[in-house]
């Protein structure tokens, strides 16, 4: 089930997509899935980000490969920083360029939506509590992270996360391949049967020390081929079984 976050006339509404239709729910998705017998055509809505985290916790250095190319070595326990509320973007949406930053990075990761408020799940009960999946956009200025120890500057600045373009609620997370792309041209190309710490893992582990909310985003890190952007460039991640993250650098 394809899950979208969207506006009409003023009014931001939750939604099921179906084809060209989308199906209005009442109230948010994380409760129930219960329609509320409108309709609309994509054709008349507005997409936004399909999901409003209170935080999103991201992982880095999660596929070896990546870590192998950073040159930094491979953590022996998930590395977690977070990105702020702040930097959600949606599909279709503008990437800022900061004017401070020289080197701004790509990261195509699959987004893990959090649907019930949850802490200390039990290795195994990860599904219990993860409402569905989305692309997402770890952007980065690289240059900025590479000036200090810690990376929230780096990777916080508003637009700094593009997701979407809507929540997948039935998707294999631990066999998906996931590719990254700019002006049509393919930067990354990989699967999250790759990782080194498995969404199941993430979830574990994270909610050892902090409580998860619905609509919060766990950020699973990237694969190999990180590389700039430029302004004007088009920015793409897809991943399999969930479609294509689209967004401008400006």
């Amino acid at each position: 089930m394809k899950i979208i976050r969207t506006e009409i006339d003023g009014e931001i509404f939750y939604g099921i997509l179906e084809g060209k239709t989308v199906r209005r729910l009442s109230g948010l998705p994380f409760d129930a899935i219960v329609e509320d017998g409108r309709t609309y055509s994509v054709s008349d809505i507005k997409l936004l980000p399909p999901a409003e985290p209170t935080k999103i916790v991201a992982i880095g250095k999660n596929y070896r490969a990546h870590a192998d190319e950073m040159g930094e070595g491979q953590p022996e326990e998930p590395l977690l920083f977070i990105k702020p509320s702040t930097s959600i973007v949606g599909n279709g949406d503008d990437v800022v360029y900061p004017a401070i930053s020289h080197r701004l990075d790509y990261e195509g990761e699959l987004g893990v939506v959090i649907g019930k408020k949850c802490h200390a799940v039990q290795p195994g009960h990860s599904s219990e509590v993860i409402f569905g999946y989305t692309c997402l956009n770890d952007v980065t200025a690289r240059d900025i992270q590479k000036a200090v120890s810690q990376w929230t500057r780096g990777k916080g600045f508003d637009t700094f996360c593009p997701i979407g373009p809507h929540i997948e609620t039935e998707l294999d997370a631990y066999n998906a391949p996931i590719e990254t792309r700019v002006n049509g041209e393919v930067k990354q190309h990989s699967n999250t049967n790759c990782m080194t710490h498995n969404v199941d893992k993430l979830v574990s582990y994270i909610t050892e020390c902090m409580t998860l909310l619905p609509g919060d985003i766990i950020a699973t890190g990237t694969p190999e081929g990180i590389g700039p952007m430029q302004r004007g460039d088009t920015v793409e991640v897809e991943i399999g079984g969930i479609g294509v993250l689209r967004n401008r650098i400006v």
